[in-house]
């Protein structure tokens, strides 16, 4: 370990932030996706986490993200809800916390985390209207419109061989116009 201390100054990166519970958080300054950013560098706000929302109200707040840019950001919208939620709706909440993940990773270049988890993320959401016996659209939710969406942007970043996706330009419809 060396004769650091773990106060010292050049230490400071390599200490965890700690909530009050003793729950790990990192401070760290983080970009448009999620991104790491050196220490004292300005970053984008992160989302708040634990938010309690009603259905419509993550899908809305999670579409704002996309549409942003910030796949990053709305699955943490996604994982409040899936924390949150009723148990019957988790797997419905966690695989679109998946898509914006893989969309995220397509964002950043990685072709195989991109594409894993977008086929995940689509292969959840379909699982859970399947099985769930709900309606195909819950919270207005175009789950058929996400799954295709996720699978046709699998195979791009795919055929794309690591060149990164524009994640405003290829953010889902969570909803569908009437």
């Amino acid at each position: 370990m060396g004769s650091m201390d773990r106060t010292s100054p050049d230490r400071t990166a390599a200490v965890r932030d700690r909530d009050s519970e003793g729950r790990a958080r990192n401070a760290r300054p983080r970009d448009g996706l999620g991104r790491p950013l050196p220490y004292g560098a300005q970053g984008v706000p992160r989302q708040p986490e634990g938010v309690v929302r009603r259905p419509e109200e993550s899908v809305a707040e999670a579409q704002r993200l996309l549409d942003e840019g910030k796949p990053f950001h709305a699955h943490e919208v996604f994982e409040d809800a899936w924390k949150s939620g009723p148990q019957e709706e988790r797997e419905l909440w966690r695989g679109l916390a998946q898509l914006a993940v893989g969309l995220t990773h397509a964002a950043r270049g990685n072709v195989t985390g991109g594409a894993r988890l977008l086929r995940r993320g689509a292969g959840a959401v379909e699982e859970w209207a399947a099985g769930s016996g709900a309606e195909r659209r819950p919270h207005g939710i175009d789950l058929a419109g996400v799954a295709a969406w996720a699978r046709e942007l699998a195979a791009e970043v795919e055929r794309g061989g690591g060149v990164p996706v524009d994640p405003a330009a290829r953010a889902p419809r969570l909803r569908r116009s009437a």
